[in-house]
């Protein structure tokens, strides 16, 4: 099996400034490739700090992906590090990436300036795939057997996330060309409305029955809920059908709590139902301020069933524009049943939807009462057919809560929608 550890670089990730994103899109790309990530590390812009750092790492790994220090400005240090680990005495311009600059540069209508120009600079121990998509180029150095005890390869990559991404392709492939991989197989089933613990205890049964040769692994996410990703290494075909097996077991105990058997979002599922149906939708939003029509249109080719959405936050926006009762919110309050009811059939009537979905809840911190505490939302869905609602509550702070909110009334619609084939 082919190891590799990830490594981020910079100042602003240790301190908070910015997150690091790169290091989940390079691991998820090597894993469909056959490597497998051992470690993922981060560290700051000292230059001791990086070298001992990718010297361990290359120590533990096949593979070392490292991004971030590569921009114009003096303060990149990683540079500085290739140079030293490849056994460089000087620098040479890689004339690939120098065209790339250009080519940037002037789509942008800038002069290219000395400071651009060093950036196609590398060390001449290092090796370059060039970087398409931004002006710092992917630097490789290549370590033979007898350094490390292990044939090993770093590459440097630039810490812009599209550019890491980018760079990604061909990153895999020239590790495929360089080493010979084993067979990784996943298979990821998203599950909605069970917290994890809970799911845990659930399924416990049927973890422990689970092969040795799987391994499971549980994803959290507030908006897509709890993803289960079984993995088998280095198998064959059969893991294919082994794992499609545990499905089938999988979901019959859970039931329709599973949403999709692959990485999909709850809003590219309701999108799917609604392609397949020809069936529109809208969204009426109080507590959630737009978040569920926001998560919707993310998906592309939503304007084909997405017609539009209310952020109706204040009681005269409710009842002048969506046409809710004043007596509704007089008797009931807006985080009630009744009030996210008509709030759902107002704006289905205003859109001419087939499907509404409506939000009104307390996301904190203040605002909450005996009876409608902090963390508590009610979600109105509505059809040509019937209108129903649910209740949840939630304890977290305002943006997990509204994120809960949205994520909890898209499940709400799917099942909604799923059910309406059966009347």
């Amino acid at each position: 099996m082919i190891t590799a550890t990830v490594c981020t670089i910079g100042d602003e990730i240790l301190i908070g400034q910015i997150t690091d994103t790169n290091s989940p899109v390079i691991a998820r790309e090597l894993g469909k490739a056959g490597v497998m990530v051992r470690r993922m590390l981060s560290v700051g812009d000292d230059y001791r700090a990086i070298s001992d750092v990718l010297s361990a790492s290359l120590g533990e790994s096949d593979v070392v992906i490292v991004t971030g220090g590569l921009g114009p400005t003096k303060d990149d240090v990683t540079r500085k590090v290739l140079y030293d680990l490849s056994g460089s005495t000087g620098y040479v311009t890689d004339e690939r990436q120098l065209a790339v600059i250009h080519r940037i540069l002037a789509s942008r209508g800038l002069d290219v300036l000395e400071v651009n120009r060093r950036q196609a600079d590398v060390p001449d121990g290092c090796g370059v795939i060039p970087n398409r998509l931004g002006t710092a180029p992917v630097m490789t150095v290549r370590f033979p057997e007898e350094r490390f005890g292990h044939k090993a390869v770093l590459y440097s990559l630039p810490g812009v996330p599209f550019e890491a991404a980018g760079a990604m392709p061909d990153v895999v492939k020239d590790i495929l060309d360089s080493f010979s991989l084993s067979r990784i197989t996943h298979k990821t089933i998203m599950t909605f409305g069970i917290a994890e613990s809970a799911l845990a205890a659930k399924i416990s049964g049927w973890e422990d029955s689970l092969p040795p040769s799987v391994h499971l692994a549980y994803l959290p996410d507030p908006l897509k809920g709890v993803a289960l990703r079984m993995s088998v290494y280095g198998g064959d075909e059969d893991a294919d059908a082994l794992l499609e097996k545990e499905t089938v077991r999988l979901r019959a105990i859970l039931g329709d709590a599973v949403y999709a058997e692959e990485e999909k979002t709850l809003q590219q599922v309701i999108g799917e139902l609604l392609d397949n149906s020809g069936e529109t939708i809208s969204t009426a939003e109080s507590c959630t301020g737009g978040m569920v029509a926001s998560l919707l249109t993310s998906v592309p080719g939503a304007s084909g069933y997405f017609l539009g959405s209310v952020v109706s936050y204040a009681v005269s926006v409710k009842e002048n524009v969506l046409g809710v009762p004043a007596e509704i919110v007089e008797r009931y309050g807006v985080v009630s049943s009744q009030c996210v009811a008509a709030m759902a059939e107002g704006v289905r009537r205003l859109t001419g939807s087939d499907f509404s979905v409506a939000t009104s809840g307390v996301a904190g911190p203040g605002g909450g009462t005996d009876d409608t505490p902090v963390g508590l939302v009610w979600v109105g869905l509505s059809s040509a057919k019937r209108t129903e609602t649910v209740k949840f509550n939630f304890r977290n702070d305002r943006i997990r809560n509204m994120e809960r909110f949205a994520a909890s009334a898209l499940d709400a619609m799917r099942k909604f929608i799923l059910s309406e084939t059966v009347y």
